[in-house]
């Protein structure tokens, strides 16, 4: 079911970015995505994110949803007609709407997890935690800064922004077995670091899935009152 043009507003937008090693992350990837690699390191993360505003494009705002989401990503390149496409692997989405949770995968792109979202945002600080229904947890402390840490593999800021940019289109998984599209289009894109103090994920503290040394923090960007469009992708890469 392909749906109409979604449009909203990007509230607040947190990426907390790893750099895993490759061989860790393509456990998880169906085929025939492969991570993207940058320097070596795939490219992984948590995506914490505010929407508003949420309903078919050309609708009045009052009519939309707003709702806390969280997404785990992997960036990934594939192969399509002999041309190289990127974006991001979702391999699992929770979010703060029972709607969400119950027509995610269903009605509407990518199963979503119903979860408990504890947020305290002030004076340029941000914590933001989780617990989902199926004991998934997150938890994130940091704050505004106008400095991108040095030690970040990507180096700088523009960078950062340049590759992440990139990510517009995700895939995650359906209640059917198979892969939902959607592809991110913003009317501006615009991130600014932030100082990460604390982060925790059960999601890639799972040294079953990803082993001691393999996962290390990056760097943390935000992005805030960004106007934006959801479009559903049509199929899923083939292998």
């Amino acid at each position: 079911m392909k749906l109409p043009v979604i449009h909203g507003y990007i509230d607040r937008r947190i990426l907390v970015n790893f750099t895993v090693d490759p061989e860790a992350v393509q456990s998880l990837l169906p085929s025939p995505f492969r991570p993207k690699i940058y320097k070596g390191k795939a490219i992984a993360g948590i995506c914490l994110i505010r929407l508003k505003h949420i309903k078919p494009k050309g609708w009045p705002d009052f009519t939309g949803i707003s709702s806390e989401n969280g997404a785990h990503r992997i960036a990934v390149e594939w192969e399509e007609n002999g041309v190289i496409k990127e974006g991001v692997y979702i391999p699992r989405r929770d979010t703060s709407s029972r709607l969400n949770a119950l027509a995610g995968g269903r009605l509407f792109p990518g199963k979503h997890h119903l979860a408990d979202f504890n947020v305290k945002e002030a004076a340029g600080h941000f914590h933001i935690d989780f617990t989902s229904s199926d004991k998934t947890s997150i938890s994130i402390d940091a704050r505004s800064t106008s400095e991108f840490p040095a030690t970040s593999v990507f180096e700088t800021l523009e960078n950062a922004s340049a590759f992440f940019e990139g990510g517009a289109v995700g895939y995650s998984p359906n209640n059917q077995q198979s892969l939902d599209g959607l592809k991110l289009q913003t009317y501006q894109w615009k991130v600014s670091p932030l100082q990460l103090i604390q982060v925790a994920s059960s999601f890639f503290e799972n040294t079953a899935v990803f082993k001691k040394g393999s996962v290390a923090f990056d760097n943390a960007l935000l992005m805030t009152r960004t106007e934006h469009e959801w479009h559903t992708l049509t199929g899923c890469p083939q292998p």
